[in-house]
């Protein structure tokens, strides 16, 4: 097969994934909770032979920084010389990304040759998502590849999410906020309980710091399925210690080491003694939180049975690639992605750019799917904004950019629409010149159009 049919057959059969009915690109309004449930996932995972039972698991949910905690633990498991498999969603550039092993992507020919596998099966269950057959593929990969330990994020919630057929030695809820209020709930207490149903019964679950209205529902429902919980914060404590554009470090403790490390930094010396020292290339604070989780979730599947140093934890931290996230495309002039989604995150966002760029004026590129809360986002971000440039993905639930163009000129901001991603990252960077830093964000499809237009010579070169 020539490279042009096998990409011609890899096309065909993203084409036939993505006829399946896909939340992803519904609007909000077609959504009714309670026509979903996972009776139809189990159907099919059981049909597969249940494959997600043949290799340890370690579960990631959350609204923020799953993936970042997935790609952290990924990471020291490869460096502990596990064959890993990593599943995250959505993709930045190409649905591929989503099946990893070893931080390679599953190859198109591969990709081609397991959905024509599954296919008779696909075809025989009614009503599956592609996110759902998007999950199956990977398990089934992952036992293909017989991966050591597999890393699974999951895609929207918790309970409901097609994921949430497996039994991991670990689960993680990173931090909890406001987004997809439409499915979860609309307060944080209905989101946490959601995004708790990953908790199994007997399996431990690490919790990232909180809010106590959150805190408290996860916490009752792990004492209600005797799952041990290991709280970032109170079981294992952290403290961010250097930072800069290439990367920051913190360090890291249990909480029996409490004294030992208070002692530790209020001296000079180390006295023999020092705590986990951590560094990693993820910038912002948010991203030392969850270097934190990362560490306390990989503690725990050690007590579980799984073999890793901290020399491993080290290494594997300070080489993790997760793009997209604060990602400095360019110091010289400056330009910076990130795939903000909601209220909480955006404001983590503009700590993020007082940190590492304080007083340069913001020239913001900016698109979101229709149910995003973009006033509450551009609330957080204005401050440090100077100007909007409005554009719309090629994304079904892409947000008319007028709306974005009206919230910025209530907020006193200039604004203007240039509708295509890739020609609205060149409108900012024309605008910004070498005055002003460049920000893309708002959604993971924006934040992959400026990335992929970035990457191409024509424009990086500029």
């Amino acid at each position: 097969m020539t490279m042009s049919d096998l990409e011609k057959r890899y096309q065909d059969t993203l084409d036939f994934l993505y006829k399946f009915v896909d939340f992803s690109l519904q609007r909000a309004s077609n959504y009714v909770p309670g026509q979903y449930n996972l009776d139809q996932m189990w159907q099919f995972v059981e049909a597969l032979g249940n494959p997600q039972t043949r290799y340890p698991i370690i579960h990631v949910a959350g609204t923020k920084g799953k993936g970042s905690v997935a790609a952290l633990c990924a990471s020291a498991l490869r460096q502990a010389g596990y064959r890993v498999g990593l599943y995250t969603s959505p993709h930045l550039d190409d649905f591929a990304e989503r099946i990893q092993v070893n931080g390679e992507n599953i190859s198109h020919a591969d990709l081609v040759a397991l959905v024509d596998q599954l296919r008779p099966t696909i075809q025989a269950i009614p009503r599956l998502t592609t996110f759902e057959i998007a999950t199956a593929m990977a398990f089934v990969y992952f036992a293909q590849q017989k991966v050591d330990v597999a890393v699974i994020e999951v895609g929207l919630g918790g309970r409901l999410d097609a994921t949430n057929v497996l039994t991991p030695r670990v689960s993680v809820i990173t931090s909890l906020s406001y987004d997809h209020t439409y499915v979860l709930g609309n307060t944080l207490a209905e989101i946490a309980s959601e995004k708790a149903g990953i908790i199994k019964p007997g399996v431990p679950v690490v919790l990232s710091p909180q809010v106590e209205e959150a805190r408290q529902v996860v916490e009752q429902i792990a004492r209600q399925r005797n799952a041990p919980l290991v709280q970032v914060g109170l079981d294992y404590g952290f403290q961010p210690l250097s930072h800069s554009l290439d990367g920051q470090t913190l360090l890291v403790w249990p909480k029996a080491d409490q004294e030992r490390v208070e002692s530790y930094l209020a001296s000079d010396s180390s006295q023999g003694w020092e705590p986990t020292y951590l560094t990693i290339p993820l910038l912002g604070a948010h991203q030392v939180v969850n270097a934190a989780t990362a560490y306390a979730a990989l503690q725990t599947a050690r007590e579980t049975g799984l073999s890793l140093s901290e020399e491993a934890i080290r290494a594997g931290f300070e080489q993790v690639f997760w793009p997209g996230r604060f990602e400095v495309l360019s110091q010289e002039p400056p330009i910076v992605i990130d795939c903000a989604h909601n209220r909480d995150s955006a404001l983590r966002l503009r700590q993020t750019l007082d940190t590492y760029f304080p007083g340069l004026p913001v020239v913001m590129v900016f698109g979101a799917s229709e149910d995003k809360d973009a006033a509450g986002m551009f609330d957080e971000l204005m401050p440090r904004v100077q100007q909007v440039v409005a554009v719309k993905s090629f994304h079904p639930r892409a947000m008319d950019p007028q709306i974005l163009v009206d919230l910025a000129q209530q907020r006193g901001k200039t604004a203007h629409i240039v509708l295509d991603v890739a020609d609205g990252f060149e409108e900012a960077r024309r605008l910004a010149g070498r005055e002003a830093l460049v920000l893309v964000t708002g959604s993971i499809f924006v934040v992959a159009g400026a990335r992929i237009a970035w990457m191409k010579p024509s424009v990086s070169s500029l």
